[in-house]
């Protein structure tokens, strides 16, 4: 091997030691993403007063201020709904005793009309309902309350406020309890606090 060859040979890995000495002295400078964006969690609008226009049976439309002035049971119920059916007599005999005492129940049908108006002929009905189906459904869920399922019913007070909502089978207790909270609020015997906290222990 010739002495002109080895002088190459070591110029040439003394070249690339000392490129590779620089290169590794350049910082690494990393892609600086964009972070993504944090998802926002869809909140649910809660409604306080609630407003809104359904429908009868027979189409003629309906606003819940119509019983402004008194204490409204809004029952949301369907006629494939066992317990919700059950109820329907117990509401009935409540609105016959308690409709000269200011309260009013509004039942709001998550059904179709033509069903809910077949069954209203043998049910027989002695307060307003009202037919909803996805619009109902959008009713009982501005209370803030998870609507998991029929029958579910809210408090409206006599100045439209919500007070609040009950998922399950209304009974007697339930309605008893009812009347003495929401009568104690209109004579101011106690807070609209107060009757939240005693209408949520249904």
């Amino acid at each position: 091997m010739s002495k002109a060859f080895l002088i190459f040979t070591s110029a040439l890995l003394a070249m690339m030691a000392g490129a590779l000495f620089y290169a590794a002295r350049i910082p690494v400078q990393e892609s600086q993403s964009e972070p993504p964006l944090a998802r926002q969690p869809a909140v649910a609008e809660i409604v306080t007063h609630p407003s809104f226009t359904l429908p009868d049976a027979g189409g003629v439309n309906h606003e819940l201020s119509e019983w402004d002035g008194k204490n409204r049971i809004l029952n949301f119920w369907a006629t494939w709904c066992a317990p919700c059916r059950r109820e329907i007599p117990l509401l009935k005999a409540f609105q016959d005793e308690q409709s000269g005492n200011g309260f009013q129940v509004i039942g709001i049908a998550v059904d179709f009309p033509e069903a809910v108006a077949n069954y209203a002929e043998a049910a027989q009905f002695n307060y307003p309902v009202l037919v909803g189906e996805q619009d109902a459904m959008a009713v009982a869920e501005s209370s803030g309350v998870d609507f998991v399922g029929l029958p579910f019913t809210m408090f409206v007070a006599t100045d439209g406020e919500l007070l609040g909502a009950y998922i399950g089978e209304l009974h007697q207790s339930h309605l008893d309890t009812i009347v003495d909270v929401m009568t104690r609020l209109e004579r101011a015997e106690i807070s609209k606090d107060d009757a939240r906290v005693a209408l949520d222990m249904l």
